[in-house]
């Protein structure tokens, strides 16, 4: 057998989400469309994407009531998509309504976390990203953050994480250390919000043994 077919044998696979053949190159199955943001309001909600890290490409998409207003401020919802870790993003097809429609419905703003995905970016590096922009957000409690609908429109003092599947594990996950740092004096983590949770019981879990290289960081899934 040559290289070229050796390279295109499957390493592992994780069905429908994506497969990793044994030259390093990752196929995703699912989750890999994308929706643009719109300015224009959608149910009475206007989106758009921010970069947060230029170097790893943590970014998010914000959505914000268009009944929104300066004297009144809105709590802010930190939201983290699901997708086993491995698929999806916050601009998709799949997320991006669902957003829309959560944010009309609770008058909330709503900060959707861009992180690097798995098994490229091995645990803990999707917690870390989504960490990272958490703080970004954070730093807007002031008011002098560089984004006016953050500094404008959302209370640092009712800030809630959400999350589904894997999404849901980054959310408890970052209210567990939000709890227990000392940089965040002016935001008050209000609650969580978890659906469908992915965390493991007392038994092997195929997917978060590929994707979790050191055992140092199953405290993030073993709760």
């Amino acid at each position: 057998m040559d290289s070229s077919s050796s390279k295109s044998e499957i390493e592992f696979e994780c069905l429908p989400m994506f497969r990793v053949l044994k030259g390093g190159v990752v196929e995703r199955i699912a989750g890999t469309e994308t929706v643009p943001p719109s300015d224009v309001p959608q149910n009475g909600v206007v989106s758009k994407d921010v970069v947060i890290s230029p170097e790893t490409g943590v970014a998010a998409r914000l959505y914000l009531p268009t009944a929104a207003s300066p004297d009144r401020n809105l709590p802010l919802l930190v939201y983290i998509h699901g997708g086993g870790f491995c698929i999806e993003s916050p601009f998709s097809p799949l997320y991006h309504p669902h957003l829309v429609s959560l944010v009309s419905t609770a008058n909330v703003v709503a900060v959707s976390v861009h992180y690097r995905l798995c098994p490229e970016n091995p645990i803990p590096i999707p917690h870390d990203d989504t960490w990272q922009a958490f703080l970004w957000a954070a730093a807007h409690s002031s008011g002098q953050g560089p984004e006016p609908w953050l500094n404008h429109h959302a209370d640092f003092g009712q800030v809630f994480f959400a999350g589904d599947s894997a999404g849901a594990n980054i959310a408890h996950n970052m209210a567990m250390r939000a709890g227990s740092t000392t940089q965040l004096s002016d935001v008050t983590i209000c609650g969580i919000i978890l659906v469908h949770p992915y965390f493991g019981k007392n038994e092997p879990d195929r997917l978060w043994d590929y994707i979790c290289p050191s055992e140092v960081h199953n405290p993030l899934f073993y709760i």
